[in-house]
């Protein structure tokens, strides 16, 4: 009988290893308390609150991409710019806070998820959209 191989999750069985995941969470974690430490000289960064809403890690841990956005707005294509050359000390400083064995080249992106959602609330604050999402709950047969 032929030994079966422990499957880490793969595009043939479907299912997506947990672990980029949890490395990602813990990225997230030690680069909001990097960037909260105000540690960065780049004068774009001085005194910006910058959120990290995800972290994105690659299925090989070789990548990884942050999703950032200033708090308050701001000159998001600047901020992104400026931590896209922090990047190598700010991968230096993952790697002294995550227990990896390498860790992933960071890429700084900003996240234009608050502005979708916000997108979306205005679209439906519009009266003929309201009408029609009211009449299709009354429609029994929707």
């Amino acid at each position: 009988m032929a030994r079966q191989k422990r499957s880490r999750g793969s595009a043939a069985t479907g299912t997506p290893s947990t672990r980029p995941l949890r490395v990602g969470e813990e990225i997230r974690h030690a680069l909001a308390s990097i960037l909260g430490r105000g540690e960065l000289r780049d004068p774009v960064l001085a005194g910006q609150s910058i959120t990290v809403s995800e972290v994105r890690v690659a299925p090989d841990l070789m990548r990884a991409t942050v999703f950032v956005t200033p708090l308050g707005g701001g000159d998001i294509a600047g901020v992104v710019a400026a931590l896209n050359r922090a990047a190598p000390f700010l991968r230096a400083q993952v790697v002294k806070a995550v227990q990896l064995r390498r860790a992933p080249e960071l890429g700084f992106v900003p996240d234009t998820s608050f502005d979708y959602a916000h997108r979306i609330e205005e679209a439906l604050r519009d009266p003929a959209v309201r009408r029609d999402v009211e009449t299709d709950r009354d429609d029994p047969e929707a």
